[in-house]
């Protein structure tokens, strides 16, 4: 057993130590630094190049073409969401046949670009006139509108299906073996114990699906679909003025901050029996 003759004599805590600029803190400083004086800047232009006259000619047009933004996108997104669910069920199937086509559907659908996809519709699909007119389908797809939809549709069918996918098969088996214990059938345990707890695991990634789908709307003003970006593209051709794009650039940026505070409700609601 050993023990202390004298005790140490008690001593002053040493000097903090300044906390230098590393490389990482200066470079930071320097890009807050720059993107800050942008953002004045930027301001600053659209101050000095405000003209009312413009902003009386083309502003309701812009909001007609938000409008058209919006709509695209609502009709898409739920006409989407209704196309996954077979998808998602073929790509869950355990027959070779239903899971190969929902595969090939979806690998296509993501594999290739939103804009290439839309030129198929639009474009591709009038070399085959005739025989749309001979089925009666040549009234349909000779609107920009409703080929813009129809892309639009398939594409984010593709990608919802392999979010609830992967929400669903996020959800432990033992959620599956309890509501079988508790005499639910399948219908009952995707309902009441599968789908809720999947949603949760799904809501972030369709949020960005959303966000991605509002951006990827501009490439409609291609087949001359007056959406926000479409608007602006005709405003621009008249004026020739550059603050047009900025302004469709803030439409855009408060369309998807505006979105992204909603997502961030939902998920706190959707989520608060999950805190502590």
């Amino acid at each position: 057993m050993s023990f202390a003759e004298q005790m140490i004599p008690p001593r002053s805590p040493p000097p903090a130590v300044a906390p230098g600029w590393s490389a990482a803190k200066t470079t930071g400083a320097i890009a807050m630094a720059f993107w800050l004086i942008v953002g004045v800047g930027l301001i600053y232009f659209l101050f000095s190049a405000w003209d009312p006259a413009k902003v009386a000619r083309y502003g309701p047009k812009y909001l007609s073409g938000l409008g058209v933004t919006l709509t695209l996108v609502s009709i898409s997104i739920v006409l989407g969401a209704l196309v996954s669910i077979p998808v998602v069920a073929g790509r869950m199937s355990r027959n070779p046949l239903f899971s190969g086509v929902a595969y090939g559907y979806v690998y296509f659908f993501r594999g290739t670009p939103l804009i290439a996809q839309l030129f198929l519709f639009y474009y591709g699909l009038g070399e085959f006139r005739h025989q749309l007119e001979a089925v009666g389908l040549w009234g349909f797809f000779r609107e920009p509108w409703n080929c813009a939809i129809l892309a639009f549709t398939l594409n984010t069918a593709a990608y919802q299906a392999e979010i609830l996918r992967g929400a669903i098969q996020s959800v432990p088996k033992g959620q599956v073996e309890g509501g079988q214990a508790l005499g639910l059938n399948r219908v009952q345990i995707y309902r009441k114990v599968v789908l809720p707890q999947a949603m949760i695991v799904a809501l972030r990634p369709y949020g960005n699906e959303i966000i991605l789908m509002i951006k990827g709307s501009a490439v409609v003003a291609i087949i001359t679909v007056l959406d926000l970006t479409g608007e602006t593209r005709r405003a621009y051709s008249r004026t020739f003025d550059f603050q047009t794009y900025i302004w469709a650039a803030i439409f855009y940026l408060l369309i998807v901050e505006v979105l992204r505070n909603v997502w961030n409700w939902l998920e706190r609601r959707l989520t608060r029996h999950l805190k502590r």
